[in-house]
């Protein structure tokens, strides 16, 4: 689990329609719906104001490279599972525009501090789509068909985590993807990307290293009814020592990363 979580939530669609009326006789209705489409992600990463160390992780976390493969669109509910300090939650609210929203869930205890709440307060100010939700993980239960497209970035082996210091209380991991699965509309796509680990005992590989093994994931996510779509090798790192922490100095940033994009069937 990150060093510092925190993170934003917010959600709900917009949909537009508009009747024109021919001398108030004759109704002649044309509904719009807010038209789709892949947004520009190299602009929408450029937007200006974007917290400097977040714009230094760019480089690592490839924020374009991932939202093409994983086909987010302007318009989308999204839902920002385990925000930390947003990173994703600002981008994503910005690619999906005025006419999306963004529901960033995050654990109160990692977003108390005031540095916390200052970061999410400035990424509030510059994409008012983005909400961000406290909330313990196993407790939050979105409503049913919500979601266009979720994102787990670097935090699904946390499903298995579990820490008295950090309050953090023992989770069913299938038992939250199944309300996940409930959450997501027909058709929706949940983004995962995670710090490749050895197979084993999930939980004791989790607390010694953070990671977690993509056979692991998979499973979980086919046993409440997803299907995985696709998968890319772009943070693959065959020099990557599975057996380091993910905060060791020398993997940090650089880990081998499994990356999966799974879709809830129409």
């Amino acid at each position: 689990m990150r060093a510092i979580f925190l993170t934003a939530l917010a959600s709900s669609a917009l949909a537009l329609s508009a009747c024109s009326y021919d001398n108030g006789e004759t109704a002649s209705a044309s509904s719009a719906a807010v038209a789709k489409a892949a947004p520009d992600f190299a602009v929408v990463v450029a937007t200006p104001g974007r917290d400097e160390a977040d714009v230094k992780l760019d480089a690592s976390r490839k924020p374009v490279e991932t939202l093409t493969f994983m086909e987010l669109e302007t318009g989308d509910a999204v839902l920002d599972i385990f925000a930390g300090g947003g990173y994703y939650s600002e981008i994503l609210g910005a690619a999906v525009g005025a006419s999306g929203s963004v529901v960033a869930v995050n654990p109160p205890q990692f977003v108390s501090s005031d540095a916390a709440k200052a970061k999410w307060a400035g990424i509030s100010a510059r994409q008012p789509g983005v909400v961000m939700v406290p909330s313990q993980l196993g407790d939050f239960t979105p409503e049913a068909n919500s979601y266009d497209f979720a994102m787990m970035h670097l935090i699904f082996h946390d499903l298995y985590w579990e820490s008295e210091k950090f309050k953090v209380a023992r989770m069913d991991p299938v038992a939250i993807l199944t309300k996940l699965y409930t959450g997501m509309k027909p058709g929706g796509i949940v983004a995962v990307i995670d710090h490749v680990g050895n197979a084993g005992d999930t939980r004791a590989i989790v607390e010694k290293t953070h990671r977690i093994d993509p056979a692991t994931a998979k499973a979980d996510f086919e046993k409440v009814g997803f299907v995985l779509e696709a998968e890319s090798d772009m943070f693959v790192n065959s020099d990557d020592d599975l057996e380091k922490n993910v905060f060791d100095p020398s993997v940090r940033g650089k880990t081998n990363r499994f990356v999966m994009k799974f879709r809830k069937p129409t």
